[in-house]
């Protein structure tokens, strides 16, 4: 076993530890804290649905990936959740574009707990007999996320956003696509995708590292290695729509406003994702002059956000809220970034920015379940978990301008929910 220490400068340190089978461990110890949080996740999202195993290529029905996380959780014996209620220990899972994770926080009995999670992850029990009942569970979440206004605002600007790459369908698919699933698709995926040389275990807390890692190492089975080939996006550049709407329930219109990127390389380092994040402070953050303004003007409330919507062979900036008129608020972030372009970023500004997304990187480390899910992000990206904090120290308004001129004021769509009529 591969293992290796990384310390920082703020007085942390982590664990690296990788198996013989490439399962990667990133453990990182909080003595003076009582609880701990535990992930055990896959690299394993809804936009996988197609690749090749050992040169045969395989596409499946969208969903198939939540579909599965769902199904993981029950055995012969019955389901993880009944066991942890046992031991006391929270669980949950999730499945997003590019990755699936099975969790777990407590603040007793870590170890026993630890023991359900390398158990029911590694212990795929599919049946005709149950997938049939799953159909009918995930297509009435499927109809309820079809009503979500803030669900459905996102998916529709994706829509408008991407042409071909599978991030605009939504992750639970649709209830025709999970009508196709049946055990055996299950399993096929099950054996590819949750190989240890493509998955993870990452925890923070109160935990001991070398016993952790030796309860780990005792439990993980053994497999044979598979070569994955995941498909290729062929995604142009150009959107499809600017604009889309759609009338739900809410009592005011919400808005999604983005900004798509060229890729051309699969992923954004996690050095551009910081320049971005900075970026996206100086536009639209609570310091910047467009907030002030767009929250003097009525046009936007607290509800107001933005995020570096970035994976496998996708980027954008998005800016998202509620307003009485987002097609002005979609107007003046333009007309903000065309500034920006033209007179610089603002070096005090910019100075102020900085020194708040450092803070707030250092307290992350005050909350486990927090630097459960930056380790996550690190094993996701091949990075490490103070990659941040160093990015940060080197930025310069010069090369966060740099990023800056990805944004095409050409290349946006505004997707808005509006009140339905009375």
């Amino acid at each position: 076993m591969l293992r290796q220490t990384f310390e920082s400068e703020i007085g942390e340190s982590y664990v690296k530890a990788v198996l013989p089978n490439g399962l990667k461990i990133y453990l990182l110890e909080k003595p003076q804290y009582t609880s701990a949080y535990a992930i055990f996740g896959t690299k394993y999202g809804s936009i996988d649905t197609c690749f090749s195993v050992d040169g045969e290529k395989i596409c499946v029905p969208e969903g198939i990936a939540h579909f599965l996380e769902h199904k993981l959780f029950e055995s012969e014996e019955g389901d993880a959740f009944t066991r942890y209620a046992e031991t006391g220990g929270y669980a949950n899972a999730f499945t997003s574009f590019d990755r699936t994770c099975y969790l777990f926080s407590c603040s007793d009995r870590f170890y026993d707990n630890l023991a359900i999670l390398l158990d029911f992850v590694q212990s795929p029990y599919f049946t005709q007999q149950t997938v049939l009942k799953e159909q009918g569970i995930i297509g009435q979440e499927i109809r309820m996320y079809d009503d979500s206004p803030a669900w459905r605002v996102m998916f529709n600007m994706l829509s408008c956003m991407y042409q071909n790459h599978p991030v605009k369908i939504d992750i639970a698919g649709t209830v025709d696509s999970i009508a196709q699933i049946d055990a055996d698709l299950l399993y096929k995926c099950y054996n590819t995708f949750y190989h240890p040389s493509n998955m993870f275990i990452c925890i923070a807390g109160n935990i001991d590292i070398d016993k952790t890692l030796k309860q780990i190492k005792d439990s993980i089975k053994e497999s044979s290695p598979i070569e994955i080939e995941r498909g290729e996006f062929d995604e142009p550049y150009e959107i499809t729509e600017s604009y889309t709407e759609q009338a739900l329930e809410v009592a005011q219109p919400m808005f999604c406003f983005g900004y798509k990127e060229k890729i051309e390389a699969e992923e954004r380092t996690v050095k551009e994702r910081i320049r971005t994040a900075l970026l996206l402070e100086v536009i639209a953050g609570d310091s910047s002059p467009l907030y002030e303004r767009l929250i003097k003007q009525g046009l936007i409330n607290d509800e107001f956000s933005f995020e570096y919507f970035t994976g496998n062979g996708y980027a954008a900036v998005i800016f998202d809220g509620e307003s009485i008129d987002p097609k002005a608020v979609a107007e003046e972030i333009k007309k903000e970034i065309t500034a920006i372009k033209e007179k610089g970023i603002d070096k005090k500004l910019f100075s102020v920015v900085k020194r708040g997304l450092y803070g707030d990187a250092v307290r992350r480390f005050n909350n486990v379940e927090g630097i459960a899910m930056q380790l996550v992000d690190c094993a996701m990206n091949d990075s490490g978990l103070f990659d941040e904090i160093k990015y940060l120290k080197s930025a310069t308004a010069e090369n966060v301008y740099n990023r800056l001129l990805l944004l095409d004021n050409n290349n946006t769509v505004l997707s808005v929910i509006n009140p339905k009529e009375k």
